[in-house]
């Protein structure tokens, strides 16, 4: 699965040298949470609630309402931004796309494309579609088993359940050496049961069967 297929198209952007009170505005009406920052129609920066929070005066302070607001109208977003934000491609795998978030410690990445800003996809975006990669929001019968590491198991699997007359809907693997889960999902139309004693029929050792209904 690619970044465009779950990135947010075309997002909101900002110039640099718009006034903070503008960046508010915008991000209010629009219900936004980070905002790409533009130099004309390079990309420059993105700014955050966070980033607002950090420049605004504090919560205690005791300036009136109307001088806050003259003070953000004198800042421009340049001041607020983290600049040089971390991208990626729309062709990025969404694996790829988590990794480069974890390594650099961010919940979003602005995707680019021969320096255009396409979209922008965030930690919400990665968990969706890890939710329908595991088939978590259908109905299913999941097993978990422990397997041996060794060619041809995948096989031996997929022939058990499709000699069953089902087949497998979803499926994950997390590899530990000389041993491997497997998360496999089949359809909720057969029973539970009969697979999993074809398959502990077969060898295979079941360390959990959950049903969504």
């Amino acid at each position: 699965m690619l970044v465009r297929n779950r990135m947010t198209p075309d997002p909101y952007t900002v110039q640099a040298s718009a006034s903070i009170n503008t960046l508010i505005g915008l991000m209010r009406e629009k219900h936004l949470r980070k905002v790409p920052v533009l130099d004309g129609n390079k990309l420059v920066g993105i700014v955050t609630e966070k980033d607002i929070e950090r420049v605004s005066p504090s919560k205690a302070t005791t300036l009136s309402v109307h001088e806050i607001h003259y003070l953000l109208s004198k800042l421009t977003v340049a001041e607020a931004m983290t600049k040089n934000p971390i991208t990626c491609s729309p062709d990025e795998y969404i694996e790829d796309a988590a990794l480069l978030m974890r390594q650099n410690r961010v919940n979003s990445l602005i995707v680019v494309e021969e320096g255009k800003i396409l979209g922008i996809v965030t930690e919400s975006d990665l968990f969706d579609a890890l939710i329908d990669m595991m088939g978590g929001r259908i109905p299913g019968n999941k097993f978990v088993l422990k397997v041996d590491n060794v060619p041809g198991i995948l096989e031996r699997l997929g022939r058990v359940i499709a000699a069953r007359g089902t087949n497998i809907s979803h499926f994950s693997m997390v590899q530990g050496g000389e041993t491997a889960m497997l998360y496999v999902r089949t359809a909720s139309t057969i029973d539970p049961q009969i697979v999993r004693e074809a398959l502990e029929g077969e060898g295979f050792e079941i360390a959990d069967v959950r049903i969504r209904r």
